[in-house]
């Protein structure tokens, strides 16, 4: 089944399969940030920015600011929720909880062959 994205009223929702799922307004508890150097940064979210949908994961870049510094920016890649590719259904994350935006998806060098036999 195809997952259908948009962002809906200027950025101020996300529609998928054609239902509001995820909109803006909610404190999104960032590990780190390109918008700041606050460690964890308190993000309001203001708008959607661009959305995307691959494999399943619902992802979007948000505008808004850190309620504790004041600065305003746009946020790297973060998962909104996940879409069944079987069924449609959306499962949408917790925003108080911690995310990382870009998260690594592999070690940054690989571990060496004799550290992993110790």
């Amino acid at each position: 089944m195809v997952t259908s994205i948009h962002q809906l009223d200027d950025g101020a929702w996300v529609s998928v399969n054609d239902s509001r799922e995820v909109n803006v307004s909610d404190l999104w508890l960032l590990a780190r940030s390109d918008v700041c150097a606050c460690e964890p940064s308190d993000f309001l979210a203001e708008g959607f920015v661009e959305v995307s949908a691959a494999h399943g994961r619902v992802e979007g870049r948000i505008a808004g600011q850190c309620i504790a510094c004041g600065e305003s920016g746009v946020t790297g890649w973060l998962e909104l929720g996940r879409a069944d590719p079987e069924t449609g259904t959306f499962r949408p994350v917790v925003p108080e909880s911690t995310h990382v935006p870009d998260r690594r998806r592999r070690l940054a060098r690989p571990a060496a062959t004799e550290e992993l036999r110790q």
